[in-house]
């Protein structure tokens, strides 16, 4: 599945069984909730924090999954087309650390 592909999936799918879109601003503080709960899995599956047995079932690929998600519908709002996005991000990124990483001791 493309990008593309996915915004029109999700889109499809709020207009036919999500009913409508939150609003931006409600979809933005879920955003921000789906990404504390990878977050938790993360510290506690991957850092230095102890996982709690009720922690031990959590689904990282589904969580991260729900922020994807969250993130296409406040792109479908807002009209933002996520592939020329990240396209453009890319090639910003490439621009400005296109020598940095390569020179970054830490890194080797």
């Amino acid at each position: 599945m493309t990008i593309q592909q996915a915004q029109e999936t999700v889109d499809q799918w709020i207009k036919t069984t999500g009913v409508r879109y939150f609003n931006e601003l409600t979809n933005t503080a879920i955003l921000m909730e789906e990404v504390g709960e990878v977050a938790r899995i993360m510290a506690r599956r991957y850092g230095e924090q102890s996982e709690k047995e009720s922690d031990k079932s959590a689904n990282l690929a589904d969580e991260m999954a729900d922020v994807l998600f969250v993130l296409i519908c406040l792109a479908n709002q807002t009209g933002v087309d996520l592939t020329e996005a990240l396209i453009k991000n890319l090639e910003k990124k490439t621009l400005r650390d296109s020598a940095r990483h390569l020179n970054n001791s830490k890194l080797r």
